[in-house]
């Protein structure tokens, strides 16, 4: 009678095990022994031995063990067309979860030991003289109340102990219950209760994600009968980066964190604080760790430099941001000394658990990190490009690649693909010229100031040094006081043009600026200044994230017969300002050029100036003499008619 119970018992403790692998739902378990048919068409059907497949579809290479722990006689019912109570040969097996166990034995005496170590210090274990089937029935117990939920086993669950005992194992081999298999697949099985683990993890990365593979949670199945047919138990990691451009960070009412504008490609000014997001995920089995390494590893380009302590850590459930305390997690300074690269690290060491160290974290929860950074002098401006001069992708990019723990019961690590985000800049030449002759004028003096609403009214700076106490980079936009006077502007905000009449502002941002010249060329004035006027940059690009020759370009607000976009070919007299083009002649490399034309004022030379006074003087005496004679001539004829 006890051994009916033990039976039935296992019975249970294996369809649990077999729900844990396949699905988490427990259906009623079978325990008719093979005694004639308990079933229309379906008769208990004794087997020895068994296949399994675990079908790993998505890394090539990744290969699998199987350790036996029981061996047993499983039945399961099997199709009778003809109700005779002997199955067809060749007849369909019932489901999974109605298979039994029988004649329950240890696999090994490696495995006996190893599983019963895991329970040693635990009173009231079946003891040194207890049978297979005695320990069977205790394991049942522990995990009908302590088995993971779903498809994961839960770390230092009773299923994870004997998991990570078992693996450790060496001594066992193919003809003592350990069966290797490069592709997933295992034929002829001795029949009974299996544990099915990775035993190496591809080199190769997937070809559609570029992640590495990682480790399964354990898989315990009941091998006989019906094939076993199991999908791995993990979900590899992956990483996302984005950028939040100026203009949808500064809007009112925007929250960084919720807001939907986070993209791939932004464009920003030299010394602009930009803000980046990383957003990591975790192993979907993620509960059968018990610890969990995670890093983040975030190259920038030289054109980038990192805003020191921006870094911030935050778990995601669902829509809920949970600040992650910063003792939690280690940050490496991007700068020379590590080719500009930032970190983030959860560490698993003698004194870390990495992530595990975290309340709060599942395999639902997402690990985004915010920090921002800004372009500096190094800014590359349009594309950036590679050994062959060709555009790459990212005027100025950085990549990102998150590690993360790969194994549940060793401390390997994989990787993912990196994921890179752009930040764009571009460079404003302006040519200051003749308006008939078409030459370059020398010591015209331009202001540029931003046109945009969040920035409006704001100065570009020409040149570095310090402005209102902090220093300025060329390039930036400086917030000088509005009420200041053109002759009191600083020199920091001037744009002199050089002898061949260009002046160049390099690290402008898509959107408007409006130039005006606050002082002609020359020195006695025979020059007029242009009109002020505004431009705008609106770029536009291709999914590799490049700028395409054809989607960037420059407008003016209005035609004008004193400023064009592009260059003019300095043939005099060929009157070329009264074109307005529509693009700049180099929009691929991220560069505006506009010329702007000054007319000469006319003075004709006023020479003699004493014989223009005589004449004058003598123009006016005929004058009054004419004024006389007119008077008395009318006089003498109004005496005539009297």
């Amino acid at each position: 009678m006890k051994t009916t119970k033990n039976i039935a018992r296992l019975a249970v403790a294996a369809g649990l095990t077999a729900a844990l692998s396949f699905g988490g739902v427990m259906a009623p378990v079978s325990m008719a022994l093979a005694e004639g048919g308990t079933a229309a068409n379906y008769v208990p059907t004794a087997t020895t031995t068994g296949n399994v497949t675990i079908a790993e579809n998505t890394y090539a290479g990744t290969s699998f063990k199987g350790i036996q722990i029981f061996k047993a006689t499983v039945t399961q019912g099997k199709a009778d067309a003809d109700g005779d109570g002997v199955a067809d040969e060749n007849g369909a097996w019932t489901e999974d979860h109605e298979k039994t166990l029988s004649d329950i034995q240890w696999a090994t005496p490696e495995v006996e030991n190893a599983v019963k170590g895991v329970f040693a210090e635990d009173t009231n274990n079946p003891g040194e003289g207890a049978t297979a089937q005695d320990w069977a029935d205790y394991i049942a117990g522990i995990v009908a109340g302590n088995a993971g939920k779903g498809f994961k086993v839960d770390a230092d669950s009773a299923l994870d102990k004997i998991a990570k005992a078992l693996e450790k194992l060496t001594t066992v081999n193919e003809a003592t219950g350990w069966i290797n298999s490069s592709d997933g697949k295992f034929s002829t099985l001795s029949a009974g209760y299996w544990l099915f683990v990775t035993a190496g993890v591809s080199d190769t990365a997937n070809t559609t994600t570029g992640n590495t593979d990682a480790y399964t949670s354990p898989i315990f199945a009941i091998v006989g009968g019906a094939d076993v047919n199991a999908e791995p138990k993990k979900g590899v990691p992956t990483v996302k980066k984005e950028i939040l451009d100026d203009a949808d960070a500064d809007a009112d009412g925007v929250n960084i964190k919720t807001s939907k504008k986070w993209k791939d490609i932004a464009d920003s000014q030299i010394g602009q604080e930009v803000n980046y997001k990383l957003t990591g995920s975790v192993a979907s089995n993620y509960a059968t760790y018990d610890s969990y390494a995670y890093k983040f590893t975030d190259e920038l380009s030289n054109g980038l430099e990192y805003v020191d302590g921006s870094a911030e850590v935050y778990a995601l459930n669902g829509s809920t941001y949970t600040p992650i305390d910063g003792t939690n997690y280690y940050v490496t300074k991007p700068d020379a000394s590590n080719n500009n690269t930032l970190t983030v690290e959860f560490k698993v060491d003698e004194t870390d658990n990495g992530l595990k160290d975290v309340a709060g974290i599942n395999d639902q929860t997402q690990i985004v990190v915010f920090y921002r950074a800004k372009l500096n002098g190094n800014a590359v401006i349009g594309n950036a490009k590679d050994e062959s001069g060709k555009p790459k992708k990212g005027g100025n990019p950085n990549t990102v690649t998150l590690e993360y723990s790969n194994n549940p019961h060793a401390q390997g690590t994989g990787k993912t693909i990196e994921h890179t985000v752009a930040d764009f800049a571009f460079r404003l030449n302006l040519k200051k010229v003749d308006q008939g002759t078409e030459k370059g004028l020398e010591g015209a003096v331009f202001t540029i100031q931003s046109a945009d609403v969040n920035t409006m009214g704001k100065y570009v700076a020409s040149t570095a040094g310090e402005f209102g106490g902090s220093n300025v980079v060329a390039g930036q936009l400086v917030d000088v006081p509005s009420d200041t006077s053109v002759e009191n502007l600083p020199d920091c905000v001037k744009f002199t043009s050089d002898n061949n009449g260009m002046i160049t502002s390099s690290g402008l941002d898509a959107g408007s600026y409006k130039v005006t010249e606050i002082k002609a060329p020359g020195s006695n004035k025979e020059y007029t200044a242009a009109e002020h006027f505004t431009f705008t940059i609106t770029p536009e690009y291709s999914t590799d994230g490049t700028m395409n020759v054809k989607t960037i370009g420059a407008s003016l607000d209005s035609p004008r017969s004193d400023v064009v976009l592009g260059e003019l070919d300095e043939t005099a007299g060929d009157n070329k300002l009264n074109v307005n083009g529509d693009s700049a002649t180099n929009p691929a490399d991220g560069v505006i050029n506009i010329t702007v034309g000054n007319t000469k004022q006319i003075k004709l030379p006023l020479t003699g100036l004493n014989g223009v006074t005589f004449t004058w003087i003598a123009g006016g005496a005929l004058l009054c003499i004419g004024v006389a004679h007119l008077i008395r001539s009318r006089k003498r004829d109004d005496g005539s008619e009297e």
